[in-house]
């Protein structure tokens, strides 16, 4: 056996953020130039705002995150042929979707953080968030209505009315402690799920795909879209702050149940279920350590974990109708990416 160097130096061994970052890069990376277009594309359209509110504009369409929905539009292009100028534009506009509906959310939240910075809404108010938001999502509609057909526009305002209804049930749902699974899965692929599978639908057919492929990526998103949201919902509850780049802890502070409140309501003693309510009526972040022993409990991550594993195997499946491709592979892997993510909370 050898000797140990006693003077090596070990190799520094990376943290969880640095690995998770790593394996993005995996996974994005062949689609890089593409994501680098989408970000000059969504920096020129500053230049279409009033002098006087494109700072705020700009502001907004640079809180660049990991770049799903666009990362999901080229690989879904290039699963049928390939990404060009028409694939930009149309992530372009779903890019602008999401981030209307992220300046609304953040005003419901009261989140003061996002992708690592404060929110609209903390630098500049509730009012002028919203207003943006509601231009964000007008001039999306603007450039959907430039393409040549109709058929664009008319898919990107039927998936942006489907994402704010799930918000409005959503809202209605606030301290429903008699939320059922199938009430809260319905929400999570209406207000996340749809532009998932408008990202993966809009790259099809803009590639010309025939009806089975496009059916087979529309399912694709929608079921990797409600897996990133059970995700996404975990972390509020289970995350790192500095980790997530965002605030949390906001969905028990609005009364927002999720899978693993769910989950835990399930198999509570009627005397933990009054006592849970009683503690999300009148929130305090002191409640939260409480609340999560109690979610531990029940293993109520645990039972999350499983739900995300199963909508990435329902993705991958839809999958299998699309030819063999290294974007069909990398749509795959982002599945993967995804479970690894999950597996990684708590």
């Amino acid at each position: 056996m050898l000797a140990a160097d006693p003077d090596a130096v070990a190799a520094p061994v990376p943290d969880a953020l640095s690995r998770s970052l790593l394996a993005w890069k995996q996974v994005a990376g062949p689609v890089e130039p593409f994501l680098q277009s989408v970000n000059r594309a969504l920096a020129q359209q500053v230049q279409e705002f009033d002098p006087e509110i494109a700072g705020y504009a700009e502001y907004a369409l640079a809180a660049q995150g990991k770049q799903l929905r666009p990362v999901l539009v080229a690989l879904s292009a290039g699963a049928c042929d390939r990404a060009n100028d028409a694939h930009v534009l149309a992530a372009v506009i779903i890019e602008m979707v999401h981030l209307a509906t992220l300046a609304h959310d953040d005003v419901m939240d009261e989140a003061q953080i996002r992708r690592g910075r404060p929110t609209l809404a903390a630098n500049w108010g509730n009012e002028i968030s919203v207003l943006l938001g509601d231009c964000l999502f007008a001039h999306a509609l603007k450039l959907a209505a430039s393409f040549p057909t109709p058929e664009i526009c008319r898919a990107v305002a039927a998936a942006t009315h489907t994402v704010c209804s799930g918000e409005i049930l959503q809202t209605q749902r606030r301290k429903n402690f008699e939320l059922t699974r199938g009430e809260y899965f319905k929400v999570l692929t209406m207000k996340t799920g749809e532009l998932f599978a408008l990202s993966c639908e809009l790259g099809a057919f803009l590639s010309r795909a025939n009806s089975g492929e496009r059916s087979a990526l529309r399912r694709f998103g929608l079921a990797i879209g409600t897996a990133y949201q059970v995700y996404d919902d975990c972390m509020d509850l289970f995350g790192n702050e500095a980790k997530a780049g965002k605030s949390l802890g906001t969905d028990l502070a609005k009364g927002k149940l999720t899978l693993p409140m769910i989950i835990a309501m399930e198999q509570a003693t009627d005397a933990e279920r009054e006592q849970f309510q009683a503690l999300v009526q009148d929130w305090d972040a002191a409640h939260l350590p409480l609340v999560l022993r109690w979610l531990r409990k029940y293993e109520a991550l645990a039972g999350s974990r499983e739900s995300v594993h199963i909508y990435l195997q329902s993705a991958r499946e839809s999958l299998t109708a699309l030819p063999e491709s290294e974007s069909r592979a990398g749509l795959a892997g982002l599945t993967e990416y995804l479970a690894r993510q999950a597996d990684a909370l708590g």
